[in-house]
């Protein structure tokens, strides 16, 4: 019994660090950017700046911490090594009725253990 006496509290305190939730980012509308869904509405490109400059928040995330934060991707990619791809677009697609030529995405790349490793754009 005396065993059990401080592993309780340590039981509690691994609990509730392993519920992490995912991170609030500064001047960033995550509904503004979930709604805009494929870029359509050309809204995720003027809320990506702010994006861009807090990655390092998002950077170590699992893959369902990113989804409640930047919603469902608009394109996924399972790659080698099971490694994964997110991507999110800046600009309308062409599933949008005024796509863009070329329209930007965000990548996010997710390791063969669903960490995000690496954010870019293309």
């Amino acid at each position: 019994m005396h065993i059990f006496k401080w592993r309780s509290p340590l039981f509690f305190i691994l609990v509730l660090v392993s519920c992490n939730s995912a991170p609030k980012l500064d001047n960033f509308d995550s509904d503004v950017w979930v709604s805009d869904r494929y870029g359509c509405r050309d809204l995720r490109g003027k809320l990506y700046p702010s994006l861009k400059l807090q990655k390092s928040k998002l950077l170590g995330l699992n893959e369902m911490e990113v989804v409640q934060v930047l919603g469902k991707p608009d394109q996924n990619e399972l790659f080698t090594r099971n490694q994964k791809f997110y991507y999110y677009f800046l600009e309308p697609s062409a599933k949008c009725t005024n796509p863009s030529p070329s329209a930007k995405r965000l990548v996010l790349r997710f390791n063969a253990v669903g960490l995000l490793k690496e954010i870019s754009e293309e």
